[in-house]
């Protein structure tokens, strides 16, 4: 069965065509939806949904046997609606339904689910993991929770939104409202603010990566920050959930190796004994296909 999925970013999104967890088809579309929502909540969600009308109508042309389209997008998601209640970096999106329009549009069932609990679902079909926690480092930091095969999206849609854990009393305002959250240090943006509140340089992730390897000091200190804060929040998390496999994906995972070492250290301070050496950390085995892939099985799960 063909089932298409699609993973949405801040700046871009990928649509991807899937049998099982052989990917016949992938194309990545360059869209700023941050840009797009900075309009009045009504055409933002028109321009939204005529950009991904464009892109699965283009998957389509190619694979029209496809059965289901699955969308892991930011935000909070209704479990029951598949609504959108918002998105903390998407501002200005608001009670969006992008299911309804677009299954009306193309005559097939749409689900929308959280993207990172879809790239959670993703990997965790892709590596025959049953129970796993998927921790997404890019232009912020979201989190995906698999139970015994069966996503966790929580009563409201929230679950696993570990970004927004407060790691710095008093710290950075974040999107959400709050100040001091997770992804305002270990995410993608938060490691250039770092550097920034260093150096007085706004440089972008990527470049910062580049100096820390060649061991620029505020570079490397960072890259340790984001590690330590994510080690204190996971730890934390942790405590509640015991869940023995942890994944780490998202653009910023390319550079793990430089935040590993302080994760680690962080992490097994703040775990109980008990917990310590017990959970398995690793990056991505599915890499970019995780979110398009577990997407795209949540459409196929719905038929």
């Amino acid at each position: 069965m063909h089932l298409i999925g699609i993973d949405v970013g801040g700046t871009n999104f990928r649509v991807g065509v899937f049998s099982g967890l052989d990917k016949l088809f992938e194309k990545r579309f360059e869209a700023d939806f941050s840009a797009l929502c900075r309009t009045m909540p009504d055409e933002a969600q028109a321009l939204i949904l005529s950009t991904l009308a464009t892109a699965i109508s283009e998957a389509l042309a190619d694979f029209p046997e496809a059965k289901g389209i699955g969308i892991g997008f930011p935000g909070f998601i209704d479990p029951q609606s598949m609504v959108i209640a918002s998105s903390p970096n998407l501002p200005n999106l608001l009670d969006v339904d992008l299911a309804g329009p677009l299954s009306e549009k193309f005559a097939l069932p749409v689900i929308v689910e959280n993207d990172a609990l879809a790239a959670a679902y993703g990997e965790s079909f892709f590596c025959g993991i049953s129970s796993l926690i998927y921790v997404g480092l890019g232009t912020g930091v979201g989190g995906g929770l698999v139970l015994k095969g069966a996503p966790f999206p929580g009563e409201h849609g929230v679950a696993m939104e570990i970004g927004h854990l407060i790691v710095e009393e008093g710290g950075r305002p974040c999107g959400c409202g709050n100040c001091g959250c997770l992804e305002q240090y270990a995410s993608a943006s938060g490691v250039s603010k770092s550097y920034q509140e260093a150096t007085g340089r706004k440089l972008p992730a990527k470049a910062v990566a580049v100096l820390a390897a060649q061991g620029d000091e505020a570079a490397v200190s960072a890259f340790d920050r984001a590690g330590a804060t994510m080690g204190r929040a996971l730890a934390h998390i942790l405590k509640v959930v015991d869940i023995p496999h942890v994944v780490i994906g998202g653009g910023l995972s390319g550079s793990w190796q430089l935040m590993e070492q302080a994760f680690r250290q962080r992490l097994e301070a703040d775990l109980v004994p008990v917990l310590r050496g017990k959970t398995n950390v690793a990056v991505s085995k599915a890499k970019d296909s995780a979110g398009m892939l577990g997407a795209a099985q949540l459409a196929g799960n719905q038929l």
